[in-house]
Formats: structure tokens, C-alpha cells, sequence
């Protein structure tokens, strides 16, 4: 039994390498460089590895870096420089950063005042949970952890507080309701600010690379306030009529969060200190810009400032496994994707496709290819496998529409975060969510995709609004 799953383990391994064999063999399309072929295949492999998941994502990355020197497809240099790059540095640090509210308990501290302010109602109690993920989201660059760390603890114990629990049946009282809001608010927030989703700087950098583009941290969080704020005011309410919660007063929600304040007690020294620290850097992140502070110098002194006031230490730094995971596969997948454009296989593949939508406006064009965009991630079980495989792409081919450069970039930018709505597999957090058992995949796949429509609608319309006023079309 033991040999057999042995076996099966190594099945996905091989489906990898199989992968990136056909296309390494295949022959070199007409302009296309030999080494920026081969580079395609060692990246599509790395990608179906990180779907398959044969080995962690930091060693798939390593192996791909690997295969990348040892073929010479490009230099030892190129193929480390990814780890040089600024902004991979800014989602790392931030990872540091997020980890200070959840030693202070500081996190959890403000989404149980929310509650205690707003949880009269289970609709008005939904709402204080979104707004505790929008408070956190610009500090906390891992959706998973944000959710799965922060507010899905505090869903599920209300939920056994009312007496809806999956085991006996009762997960339509209140847990189911509350537990879907909060993994597509989830969703919502993480649009909403650069270092809210770990992948949103890989976006950056492709826009950069792809469409000479540059989004700042404040001009990202400017382009999404509007249709983010929209979407975290609507898409509750549709939840709340498609998919009702039983129980629709919850007076006892805000007797409960103030018991567990009480028990927090008075802000602890530690949380004061997170609390300026927080304030210095968000500032920063707004109007560093203006004195020549960029974003990933403002976290860098951020930073500092949790290390000197005795906030973080350097064992919590080390112990920090998310972030140097992601320094290893995010270095990868920039320095693949900064190549693969820069040898010519972006642009070729932009000038194949272009023709496809070569018939329609470039409205109609950024449409019909943002929609193919969002609804593939059927297929993808990790957003950053699909925001590597098919954002830069994608972006290309509606600059050759005609579209304008800022506006598809943000756009694609909003989907790359939104399309984790559709199912229970396709981003961090709906594993989490999905598992507590409390709503079954047929009716997460369907509120799942209404949801989806809803906030596609308004990231077209109000979004499309909004940035035409600021000036991208």
C-alpha cells in the first residue's frame, strides 16, 4: 500500500517534466529565439508544477532555476537576478510586517472591535467582518493568512456561539452566510491594495515589462477604492438574498466581542508601538512617492522601526516561513517572466493572437479578453500560476487591440484577484473556508459565480467610471 502511494506521488512529477519536454522538442515557431523557446518550456513546466504540486512551490523553483543555468538557456547572473528586484523585497518585508498584528494580537483586537460596533444583525455583522479584512488588507500581503488567520477563527466562533454548526446540520443559521461573505470580501480587498495579495507585485512588474506601465502602491490603491468599495457594499447584500442566513438578528454578537476584548484588555504596549509603526508605513506607502521614498524603502524602514522598538525580533523574522518561501518562487517567476518578454516570446505571441480580436474596437477586445481571462481560472488552483501563465500575455495582446496601456493593466490587475470567486480550490483561502463544511460545492460553485458576475459588472461599469475620470481612457 505504501509502494502504490509512493507511486502516485510521483505521478504529478512527471506529468511536469513530460510537460516541459514536449514543448522544449517541439520546433522553434518562425521569430522566436531558441533560447526564449526553451525558456517557455522550463516556465510552463514550473507552472503545471505548481499546479500539480509534486514538491513545494520553493522547490519547483529551485529545480526550474536549475534546469535554466545547466542548459544555459540564459547566464547564472540572469537567472538569479530576479532576487534583486525591489518589489519581490516589498511583499516580503510586508510579510514581516503582517506578522507584528498577529503577535500583538492586534489583528484580531480590531476585528472584534468592528463586531462589537456593527453586530446588532447578521448582515451588519458581515459587514464588520469585511471591514476588518479592509483595515488589515494593506498590511497583510497573504489573503490566506489575513483570512484564514485573523477572520475565519472569529466567523467560525460566532457561528458555534448561535448554534450553527455543519455536524448537526444547522450550518444555514448563520455559519454558511458569514463564511461566504468573508471569502469573497476577502477577495474584494485584496484588489483593492498592492501589498494585500501576495501575487499583486508580480502584476506590477509584468505591467512594467509588458506595457511600460508603472503603478505605485498609492495609484494602485486609487484606481480600486471606488469599485472595491462598491463591490464590499453590494456583494453581502446579494449573498444575503441568494443565500440567507436563518438567523437574521444577532443582538448577543456584540455582547460576545466585547467579553473577548475584556479579555484582551486595555492596548498592550506592543500593540501601541504596531499601531504607530502601521501608520508611519501606510503613510509612507501614500505619499512616499513625493519625497523620493519608494514603496519597498518605506516597508525596509517600517521594518527597522518593529525591530528597534522590540516588536518583531530576528527569530520571528526567520521563523517567518511564508515570506522567504515566496522570496524563492516570486525571484523565479519575475526573472522568467522578465526574460520570456525581453527575448521576444511576449510579443510574439501578442502579435500571433492579436488577430483574433483584430475585427472588434478595443473595447469590445478588452471585454471579450478580460472575460476569457477571468473565467479560465476554472482550470488554475493557485492565482499566482494563473496571474504567470497568461496576465502578461493577455495584456499584450489588448495593447495591440488598441486598448490603453493603464487602463488594461488595472483591469487584468482587478480580475487576477476576483476570479478566486468561482470555486473552492483557486485561491488561498477557499480551502479554508470551504473545508469548515458548511456549505457543499454545488451551492459554493453557484453563489460563487453569481457573485462573480456581480463584481465583474462593477469593475467594468463603476470601475470603467471611475478611471476614465481619473484620466486611463
Amino acid at each position: 500500500m505504501k509502494e502504490a502511494k509512493s507511486a502516485v506521488k510521483w505521478i504529478p512529477f512527471f506529468i511536469t517534466l513530460a510537460v516541459g519536454v514536449a514543448i522544449w522538442i517541439c520546433p522553434v515557431p518562425s521569430g522566436v529565439e531558441e533560447n526564449a523557446w526553451h525558456l517557455f518550456a522550463i516556465f510552463v513546466a514550473t507552472i503545471i508544477g505548481f499546479i500539480t504540486k509534486p514538491l513545494p512551490m520553493g522547490a519547483i523553483s529551485f529545480i526550474a532555476m536549475a534546469m535554466i543555468a545547466i542548459t544555459n538557456t540564459l547566464t547564472i547572473e540572469e537567472t538569479l537576478s530576479g532576487f534583486g528586484n525591489s518589489t519581490i523585497w516589498l511583499i516580503v518585508i510586508a510579510f514581516f510586517i503582517s506578522r507584528g498584528f498577529i503577535k500583538t494580537g492586534l489583528g484580531e483586537r480590531i476585528a472584534y472591535i468592528f463586531v462589537r460596533l456593527f453586530g446588532k444583525k447578521t448582515l451588519s455583522l458581515s459587514y464588520s467582518l469585511l471591514a476588518s479584512d479592509l483595515i488589515l488588507a494593506p498590511a497583510i500581503p497573504s489573503n490566506t493568512a489575513r483570512a484564514g488567520g485573523v477572520i475565519f477563527p472569529i466567523i467560525q466562533s460566532l457561528s458555534h456561539t448561535f448554534g450553527s454548526k455543519p455536524e448537526d446540520g444547522t450550518e444555514r443559521k448563520m455559519g454558511a452566510f458569514l463564511l461566504k461573505v468573508g471569502f469573497q470580501g476577502n477577495l474584494i480587498t485584496s484588489a483593492m491594495f498592492m501589498t494585500a495579495m501576495a501575487a499583486n507585485p508580480l502584476i506590477v512588474k509584468l505591467a512594467s515589462d509588458t506595457a511600460g506601465v508603472t503603478i505605485t502602491w498609492f495609484g494602485w490603491a486609487v484606481a480600486m477604492i471606488v469599485p472595491g468599495l462598491t463591490a464590499l457594499i453590494v456583494v453581502p447584500y446579494v449573498i444575503y438574498k441568494i443565500y440567507p442566513p436563518q438567523i437574521k438578528e444577532t443582538p448577543e454578537a456584540a455582547a460576545i466581542a466585547k467579553k473577548k476584548l475584556d479579555e484582551f484588555g486595555p492596548l498592550k504596549s506592543s500593540e501601541k508601538r504596531m499601531v504607530v509603526v502601521f501608520i508611519v508605513v501606510l503613510s509612507l506607502w501614500i505619499g512616499g512617492d513625493y519625497f523620493g521614498i519608494s514603496a519597498t524603502t518605506s516597508a525596509l524602514i517600517g521594518l527597522s522601526l518593529l525591530l528597534l522598538l522590540n516588536v518583531l525580533t530576528w527569530a520571528d523574522i526567520k521563523k517567518e516561513e511564508g515570506a522567504w518561501d515566496t522570496l524563492v518562487w516570486f525571484a523565479t517567476l519575475f526573472m522568467m517572466a522578465s526574460y520570456m518578454n525581453k527575448l521576444g516570446l511576449i510579443p510574439w505571441f501578442s502579435n500571433e493572437v492579436g488577430g483574433l480580436v483584430s475585427g472588434y474596437s478595443w473595447i469590445w477586445a478588452v471585454l471579450i479578453l478580460a472575460l476569457v481571462y477571468f473565467y479560465s481560472h476554472y482550470f488554475f488552483a493557485s492565482s499566482t500560476a494563473h496571474i504567470s501563465a497568461m496576465y502578461a500575455a493577455f495584456l499584450s495582446v489588448m495593447l495591440q487591440a488598441g486598448a490603453p496601456a493603464m487602463l488594461a493593466a488595472i483591469l487584468l490587475a482587478a480580475f487576477s484577484n476576483l476570479f478566486g470567486a468561482t470555486t473552492h480550490y483557486g485561491s488561498g483561502p477557499a480551502p479554508v473556508f470551504f473545508g469548515a463544511g458548511y456549505i457543499d460545492q454545488k451551492k459554493w460553485w453557484t453563489v460563487g459565480f453569481v457573485v462573480s458576475i456581480v463584481t465583474i459588472l462593477i469593475f467594468v461599469i463603476v470601475g470603467g467610471l471611475w478611471w476614465k475620470l481619473l484620466g486611463y481612457w
